[in-house]
């Protein structure tokens, strides 16, 4: 526990330097909820919402220590997290009796420490704190990997993180322009760099970001490959399709279970729109058949409902009833094999998919993302609003929905010249 001014960053708590001053800040129930500088609230540990000015004081503080109340950022902190306003420092002891939970008082024991690897913490960081996808943890620990093994080709020795500096990252990438990598394959990598190095910078171990200034290749402008309707509907229909060619040629027997896996995940990703790593991670109870409904754990693992068509319920229900184990509430929705109780891998949709595309006559290359582009496209076609399409396909920024009216506009375009007499 430390009582000190601290430098705050997304509440985050850096001990600079121990200061006897105080502005506290307190509810209607006499209860001290953060500090502020002026009439600017600078931590609210009970309500992270609240930022209004709070009252000086509460009517009555007899009972209460005495704060001067000139404006500071004075603070206890636990492992790096600012919990309370606290007083000067003599009274510190009184002050968290007073206000803090015991939990926080007497912290357990056996608590993990911070690894002392900047990378180990910032790994830790995106587990714990932010929450992020595996996916996203795998494509930013391999991008820090790759760094620290161009690192140690040059120099022969380990990256020392803290120290590199801006040409270190100009050399890093002009060598990757030599491995001829794509302008979006970059970009990735100096986002993970980016979000590295603006954790040490919160942390307070750089100064500064030495990746800052770097003139990048700008990305290229590629629009989302989608299906027509025709030929999306020929590859929904091609799983049971090609069951009944098996069954026809094959004088074993052919269990019709992952064929109807498949088209309930078809289905069921472009009726909602659904990344292939969501709808491999929903759950029986993430099905509402009453509202037609799902509950999606996407990026982040940030949750949304979204709308579910009923080809794509009919679809659930005829491969549950093919399942040999019963759907209980915990089990995944898409079983990856016929006698284990695993979601479906990915790789396994992708793998079957290329079949599925070839047995439609369309090309095995595409992936199970563009149903989503598709999903997104064909509302956009038929008057869906952007914003809706953004909350359907979980886009934090609308930016990032802004390509498929690109598609849309392109097609208009082309059938208005073909079409217009004088275009």
């Amino acid at each position: 526990m430390e009582v000190g001014r601290f430098l705050l960053t997304s509440g985050r708590a850096r001990f600079v330097t121990p200061i006897p001053d105080l502005v506290p800040c307190w509810d209607e129930n006499e209860a001290v909820v953060g500090a502020r500088s002026g009439k600017k609230v600078l931590f609210d540990p009970l309500i992270s919402a609240r930022r209004a000015a709070l009252p000086e004081s509460p009517p009555s503080v007899s009972s209460k220590p005495t704060f001067t109340r000139k404006p500071s950022r004075l603070f206890i902190a636990h492992r790096n997290e600012a919990i309370a306003a606290a007083p000067d420092p003599c009274c510190a002891a009184e002050f968290a009796a007073n206000f803090l939970p015991s939990s926080l008082l007497n912290p357990p024991s056996s608590e993990t420490p911070l690894p002392a690897d900047p990378a180990a913490r910032f790994r830790q960081h995106l587990e714990a704190e932010r929450n992020a996808s595996a996916y996203t943890v795998r494509n930013y620990v391999q991008a820090l990997e790759e760094v620290a093994a161009w690192y140690r080709e040059l120099k022969q020795s380990e990256p020392r993180w803290t120290e590199l500096r801006r040409e270190d990252f100009r050399f890093y990438l002009r060598w990757l322009g030599r491995r001829g990598l794509s302008r979006a394959a970059i970009a990735l990598r100096f986002s993970a760099l980016r979000t590295f190095y603006r954790f040490l910078l919160r942390e307070g171990l750089v100064d500064a970001l030495p990746i800052k200034g770097l003139s990048l290749p700008k990305p290229e402008k590629r629009l989302p490959q989608f299906l027509p309707e025709k030929q999306m509907t020929a590859l929904l229909e091609a799983p049971l399709r090609e069951l009944r060619r098996l069954r026809e040629n094959n004088p074993e027997p052919v269990a019709a279970e992952p064929f109807l896996r498949d088209v309930a995940m078809l289905e069921t990703i472009y009726s909602s729109g659904l990344r292939i790593s969501e709808a491999c991670g929903l759950q029986v109870a993430d099905v509402d058949f009453s509202s037609r409904a799902l509950r999606v754990r996407g990026k982040g693992r940030k949750e949304r409902l979204v709308p579910v068509g009923l080809p794509a319920l009919d679809a659930i229900e005829n491969y549950w009833r093919e399942c040999r184990h019963p759907q209980t509430s915990a089990l995944p929705v898409f079983l990856g094999e016929r006698d284990g109780l695993g979601p479906v891998p990915p790789g396994t949709l992708q793998r079957r998919l290329k079949v599925y595309l070839a047995a439609a006559g369309l090309d095995p290359a595409l992936t199970p993302h563009k149903l989503r582009h598709s999903f997104a496209t064909h509302l956009l076609d038929r008057g869906a609003d952007l914003r809706s399409v953004q909350e359907l396909l979980g886009h934090a920024r609308l930016s990032s929905t802004e390509v498929y009216t690109h598609l849309t506009t392109e097609r208009l375009r082309r059938a208005y010249e073909a079409a217009h007499p004088r275009a």
